[in-house]
């Protein structure tokens, strides 16, 4: 028995009949042949609004929805873990919205993208220049998919099978990595983390890289906000083994921290979404990926690389190179299944980074570090508040402990109009990460930028403390 199917409002019986026919079909279902029959439903879902609506009525009903959305503009939010509010410059808007540009297909045709592929090529320059770094290309999805692809060049490039990673590394990434290394053999080795400092531990490092480790990844600064400084000594250990070290990095840190290509990285991967691109509702990202001047390393690059060449004429002119890796090309056998990439997004950062120009990514480094030092400093203030947990360094991101859970803490911002914090315990058992889930249950990772005035500081600071005195003080809540 044929099935009822929902066909465009506009078309009739006729047109119905006749397409089927020109197509050689003659049930409908037969569209769906390679879908299971116990799949199949037998009437149409109940969901909806009870029938066909018209573009006004959609318009109205998810603007309704929308007007419950909460924004959060004074303050932004102290809510970070790898995303955090910037400012995103018109400039970088305008430019990325002219129709040229606005698309994020990749150029294979070079005769009719010049322009496009200039962009991206300049992309790669200033990355390159960013990062002390010889190769970037253009580009992948976000940071954890740059470093899943990182991690598979190692292993086809040493032809081995243990991964090392950190700790303190992002979960969300973590769990990528996981999935994409699932079912090829692959041991993830997670190293430990120094409770007084929150960074890997070098004796561990030492131990457990061997002959067949493939890379060893650190992140700098890490998910918990802190800067390694024992960072070059693990890269010389896992040179020392043959393997690679990949390094990820926070793009804007760069203005004022030593660049992964001055410590030793072979590769460098990072999220671009702080390079003007805004948070976007969670997407989409920027993923960056970097190597030094490396033929190995190259060949089994993922993703799109932009060269400069001369045409017949003599003049500059840009194309796609080595598209031999490309799954257009080599299909199944090609270094990376990432196909449409984020060039828009690429462009975008170009945009941003051609606009602030050196002295202006050093000011807005310090900025950020000024003003999330003097938060950590201000909430240290506050008896019984340890902030930040960790001795290390830290840009941007840091994290600090309560003395009592923090969920009741930030629901009560909440009501005061503040996003702050991520209560690190209960987002690590969410995740599976032990090192998060075995932090005392006041650990909070906050967040600061150039967005965030003193104003702001301190009218949080000022809250926090009334919750403090209020629910920790005097008994209201399970002390952590």
């Amino acid at each position: 028995m044929s099935r009822p199917l929902h066909w465009s409002p506009s078309s009739t019986d006729r047109d119905r009949e006749e397409m089927l026919r020109v197509i050689g079909v003659h049930d409908p279902l037969e569209l769906f042949s390679d879908v299971p029959a116990e799949l199949l439903l037998e009437r149409p879902p109940s969901v909806g609004f009870g029938g066909l609506l018209s573009e006004w009525e959609l318009e109205t009903i998810v603007e309704g929805l929308m007007e419950r959305n909460v924004a959060y503009l004074d303050p932004p939010p102290f809510l970070g873990a790898g995303w955090c509010p910037h400012l995103v410059p018109a400039l970088v808007d305008y430019i990325i919205s002219r129709p040229e540009f606005m698309t994020a297909y990749t150029p294979y045709q070079p005769e009719i993208n010049q322009g496009v592929l200039q962009a991206l090529f300049e992309y790669q320059s200033m990355v390159a220049d960013l990062l002390e770094m010889d190769v970037v290309n253009a580009s992948m999805y976000d940071g954890s998919t740059a470093l899943a692809e990182s991690l598979l060049m190692a292993l086809r490039v040493t032809r081995r099978r243990k991964i090392v990673v950190p700790g303190n590394m992002n979960p969300w990434y973590r769990r990528v990595v996981e999935t994409w290394l699932g079912g090829r053999g692959v041991r993830l080795y997670v190293a430990s983390v120094d409770g007084e400092t929150g960074t890997v531990s070098v004796d561990v490092v030492e131990r457990v890289v061997d002959d067949d480790t493939a890379a060893v990844y650190v992140e700098n600064p890490s998910f918990l906000g802190t800067f390694d400084e024992n960072i070059e000594y693990i890269g010389e250990i896992a040179h020392k083994r043959g393997a690679l070290f990949i390094v990820g990095f926070e793009p804007l840190s760069l203005g004022i921290f030593k660049p992964p290509g001055a410590y030793g990285a072979d590769i460098a991967v990072g999220e671009g979404q702080p390079l003007g691109l805004g948070l976007n509702y969670g997407g989409p990202g920027l993923g960056i990926l970097a190597i030094r001047d490396d033929r190995r390393l190259l060949r089994q690059m993922p993703g799109r690389i932009v060269g400069a060449t001369r045409d017949s004429s003599g003049n500059m002119a840009f194309t796609l190179i080595l598209q031999a890796r490309e799954q257009h090309i080599r299909r199944e056998k090609a270094t990376s299944n990432i196909t449409t990439n984020e060039a828009l997004m690429a462009i975008a950062a170009a945009v941003y980074l051609a606009l602030l120009g050196g002295e202006g990514l050093r000011r807005l480094a310090r900025s950020i570090w000024l003003r999330s030092h003097y938060l950590a400093r201000r909430l240290s203030e506050i008896d019984g508040v340890d902030a930040p947990l960790f001795s290390s360094e830290f840009f941007k991101e840091f994290t600090a402990a309560f003395p009592c859970s923090y969920e009741t803490i930030r629901a009560r911002l909440k009501r005061h109009g503040i996003l702050a914090g991520l209560a690190l315990q209960s987002y690590g058992r969410l995740h599976g990460d032990r090192l998060l889930a075995s932090l005392p249950r006041g650990a909070s990772l906050f967040c600061v930028t150039e967005l965030h005035s003193k104003r702001h500081i301190d009218r949080l600071v000022s809250l926090i403390s009334r919750v403090v005195e209020d629910e920790c003080r005097r008994g209201g809540m399970e002390a952590g």
